[in-house]
């Protein structure tokens, strides 16, 4: 059974559009025909951005732990296209290897910068748009943000905070803004396949299969839907 959606005329932001997954979600939504809205720290035409064709994108380089770089991005977007529909927070990354005694805290700085506050900036400032046109926000948490574990746990952690702010702001705009967050696994990405060479790729989980997640909970069909952390596991 094929599934298709209609996003015609509506708009969304698509933050890290220029890794694995955000470029999924970008091109899923471009397909739906969103006009989609990137940002991402990284330039367009170089080897770590992967989205093949930037030009579809209204693209917007900065750096969303920067409240200054999100407020002008989010501005831009406003000034531009008049509304707002979707924010799909994806920038996001993974460290570990180390047990907490070992592990500096820079790196804990880092993932808390780049996964999580980078969602909570993005969210406060569209959430006020969202409002206005009954608006969705999908987040990407983790699974492994449900438990703690060996070498990695400021990741866990950093992916908890999304789950928990996604609860937040799903209650704080019951009837308003819909807010939910995935959960992955392990992405099939380059990234991933380098640092873990000898594993059963076919078991983790492809970036489009999980972009096709995230327009379902941006679409009519999931309007009963708010506040959920979402598996989506693959066979991981």
């Amino acid at each position: 059974m094929s599934v298709e959606f209609d996003f015609d005329g509506e708009v969304a932001l698509v933050t890290g559009v220029g890794g694995a997954l955000g470029s999924a979600v970008a091109n899923a939504f471009l397909e739906a025909g969103t006009t989609v809205c990137g940002s991402d720290i990284i330039e367009p035409n170089t080897e770590d951005f992967l989205l093949a064709e930037p030009d579809r994108v209204d693209f917007h380089q900065a750096d969303f732990s920067d409240e200054d770089d999100v407020a002008a991005t989010i501005d831009a977007v406003i000034d531009e296209h008049g509304r707002l529909d979707y924010l799909l927070n994806i920038a996001g990354t993974w460290r570990g290897g180390t047990p907490i005694h070992e592990t500096d805290a820079d790196t804990f700085d880092f993932l808390f910068d780049v996964n999580l506050k980078t969602m909570f900036l993005a969210s406060k400032h569209a959430v006020p748009h969202l409002q206005e046109t009954e608006g969705a926000i999908v987040s990407v948490s983790a699974r492994s943000s449900l438990e703690g574990g060996e070498g990695d746990g400021i990741y866990r952690a950093s992916k908890a905070g999304v789950r928990l702010l996604t609860e937040t702001i799903a209650a704080e705009n019951s009837g308003s803004v819909r807010a939910n967050a995935v959960m992955p696994s392990v992405i099939d990405t380059p990234m991933n396949r380098e640092m873990m060479p000898d594993s059963d790729f076919e078991k983790w989980v492809d970036p489009n299969e999980i972009a096709a997640v995230l327009l379902f909970l941006c679409s009519d069909a999931a309007t009963a839907t708010s506040g959920a952390a979402v598996p989506v596991y693959g066979e991981a």
